[in-house]
């Protein structure tokens, strides 16, 4: 039976029982780390932060690529009870930069080369932040400033403390404020504590049937919590190995790896597995599943909802099982989650060990079982709260505890749930409701349709109407009146789309979900502009 305890002592745990077993692997380069060597390096980056002023509390944003590095980084703060703020690194507009770091009143920030130019620029904005560590240079354009420090010259320097002798963090100590991708609005801190990590692993390993010689593909970024709970925290809780990969491409550098390494478990994003499925012709087919795919025993999709085209190929071409799940960061972040035993088509899952669900109405009451209701949660997984946001945190909340997720889902009589739109993507029409997902989903069965999202638009007379951005099939030709004739055909006249648009690509946060407060700011803004050409030429 696996024991909750704060990630730092899993860790050091894992390394006095395996101090040999390889623990991270740096797929395409020659870099891995047994345990001993990881747990001997995590605690010098503890004395160093210690030396540097960080102490339980403080809170350190890390912005890195997947590496040994960032796990150094993060199981440091871990030991001192100090919180990680993982930082999306593809995020360079300074007042987004500086929104999270004054937020959070970080001390700290952790990076590399790649990205140190944007925080330098932010520094004159960022009051709290003391030092930035780099831990491969310091470009010469930023040489000479004395809050850069490089990250390993300070390990090197730094000596052992008596005070960072032992783990500093309890189950109840924050581990992570974790920023949500802020695809509503202004992104918000979700407080993860270590006992919240914990369960979530401990109920995942067993719902996944974990085992000792299971090896794990580290493919998504770190700085997201499906990444970093799943295919991190889980392995250096139960002692296995990790394939690190700092870039998905060139695909060809973690492919050969996760061959070398006998990788056993992938989790990605629908988007991968398709690719994956595309590609696997001919040979190229061959070579996947006998290579790569050879030792994986299952797949496991979430961050974005899973196509039943999608799972049917891969699974037919590569021969791995999809299991699709269903979380959110304030969740640890695993709710649900299909297994080869039980699974159901358009399902994410049951909720896994420890979960409670329950689904609510408008008005706070639960609906029976086979109902559209707003799905809640419950359990040791579920985040203390949005950091310095009593308002938001209040809200998120019922009465009685329950978490609300914003999705509407409906769960059938043998507890498996079935999302059907996110709340605030829901369209009304006409009192009727129109759930996004679920049109999205219709359209994207048309033979000349890769990926689309549909809006609702107010429509000038205090209702909405629907609007669709579709991304055509490469060298797909669509005839405009044919595609009205689909829309049609498969579509009730409400749901249908009274406008659409064709583009190259859907905005997209780090975990390729679309961002459709974008589409809905162009959408509003075409909408205007067409308003105002109508009165210039009315007055013409």
């Amino acid at each position: 039976m696996i024991r909750r305890k704060d990630l730092y002592t899993a860790l050091a745990d894992s390394a006095f029982r395996f101090p040999d077993k390889i623990a991270l692997v740096e797929a395409g380069t020659e870099k891995k780390v047994s345990y001993h060597e990881l747990l001997m390096q995590v605690d010098r980056a503890a004395d160093m932060f210690f030396e540097h002023g960080i102490r339980k509390g403080d809170r350190v944003a890390v912005a890195h690529r997947n590496a040994i590095d960032t796990v150094v980084a993060n199981f440091g703060l871990y030991k001192l009870g100090a919180v990680c703020i993982p930082m999306n690194f593809m995020v360079t507009k300074p007042e987004e930069i500086e929104y999270i770091l004054n937020n959070a009143g970080a001390k700290a920030v952790v990076t590399q080369a790649e990205f140190i130019r944007h925080y330098v620029k932010c520094l004159p904005q960022l009051p709290t932040v003391e030092y930035i560590f780099s831990t491969d240079e310091i470009p010469s354009s930023a040489a000479g400033n004395p809050k850069l420090q490089l990250f390993w010259e300070q390990i090197e320097k730094s000596t052992v403390h008596e005070e960072t002798a032992s783990a500093n963090a309890g189950l109840e100590d924050l581990a992570f404020i974790l920023y949500t991708s802020g695809t509503t609005g202004l992104p918000k801190g979700a407080m993860l504590t270590h006992g919240n990590l914990a369960s979530n692993v401990i109920s995942c390993a067993q719902i996944f049937k974990i085992t000792d010689d299971d090896c794990f593909l580290c493919l998504l970024p770190m700085f997201h919590s499906f990444a970093w709970t799943t295919c991190v925290v889980i392995p250096m809780y139960l002692n296995l190995k990790v394939v690190i990969v700092a870039n998905v491409m060139p695909a060809s550098k973690w492919l050969g790896a996760m061959g070398a390494e006998k990788v056993t478990v992938i989790l990605a994003v629908p988007q991968i597995y398709a690719v994956l499925s595309k590609e696997a012709k001919g040979l190229k087919r061959l070579y996947l599943r006998f290579w790569p795919f050879k030792n994986v025993r299952f797949a496991v999709s979430g961050a974005a909802p899973l196509t039943q085209e999608i799972k049917d190929r891969f699974e037919e071409k590569i021969g791995v099982p999809i299991l699709e799940g269903y979380g959110l960061t304030e969740t640890s972040p695993v709710v649900s989650v299909n297994t080869e035993e039980l699974q159901k088509i358009k399902s994410v899952g049951p909720a896994i060990p420890a979960v409670s669900t329950i689904v609510l109405d408008d008005d706070g009451n639960e609906v029976p079982r086979n109902k559209e209701g707003e799905l809640c949660i419950k359990g040791p997984n579920v985040f203390r709260g949005y950091w310095g946001n009593e308002k938001d945190t209040r809200d998120a909340f019922t009465e009685d505890g329950w978490f609300k997720t914003g999705d509407i889902v409906e769960v059938d009589d043998d507890g498996f749930i079935f999302i059907k739109d996110r709340k605030k993507d829901m369209i009304i029409i006409k009192g009727l409701k129109v759930f996004s997902a679920q049109v999205e989903a219709v359209i994207c069965e048309h033979p000349g349709i890769e990926e689309c999202a549909i809006i609702g638009v107010p429509d000038g007379r205090g209702g909405e109407f629907v609007k669709l951005y579709a991304v055509k099939k490469e060298g797909a030709q669509i005839d405009e009146a044919e595609f009205r004739k689909f829309l049609k055909t498969h579509l009730d006249n409400y749901k249908r789309p009274r406008d659409f648009e064709f583009v190259d690509a859907l905005p997209k946060n780090a975990l390729r979900k679309v961002l459709k407060r974008e589409l809905r700011k162009d959408a509003v803004a075409k909408l205007a502009a067409r308003g105002a050409a109508a009165a210039e030429e009315h007055v013409a």
